[in-house]
């Protein structure tokens, strides 16, 4: 599995990356621009991600708008609803009009910080990311 973390808080970054690597190769960035310039490299080299962990609240570019890019980029490749990278939105907060927003903007799932492992990894059997 290859896995795009964007996260802007150092703990949360180191953390992310020790917990996924154990399930794939883990890239880090550190802000939403960042996040969809990976993004689009990942196309271009062919290796597009299975995965990426959009935090919501980063500097310069937002996750939610990340997310948005993100998915109108496929759109405009034609990328193919079954084809399309799996999207985990990470946050510390708990409102319910971001999650909602979060979704109808194309996120498969939602975990908030501090992230617990367990329900991450039933997350992504879930999503068929893991087995």
């Amino acid at each position: 599995m290859k896995v795009l973390i964007a996260e802007d808080d150092f703990a949360s970054r180191l953390f992310m990356r020790k917990f996924l690597s154990k399930y794939g190769e883990c890239d880090v960035v550190v802000d939403g621009i960042e996040a969809v310039d990976a993004y689009l490299n990942s196309i271009k080299d062919g290796q597009v991600y299975d995965l990426i962990c959009l935090d919501i609240m980063m500097p310069r570019l937002d996750g939610m708008k990340a997310l948005k890019s993100i998915r109108d980029i496929e759109k405009q490749q034609g990328i193919e609803t079954e084809k399309k990278v799996k999207i985990i939105m990470t946050t510390a907060l708990n409102d319910k009009e971001t999650v909602l927003n979060a979704y109808d903007s194309g996120c498969e799932a939602y975990a908030w910080k501090p992230i617990e492992t367990d329900k991450f990894i039933l997350v992504m059997k879930n999503l068929g990311l893991i087995v």
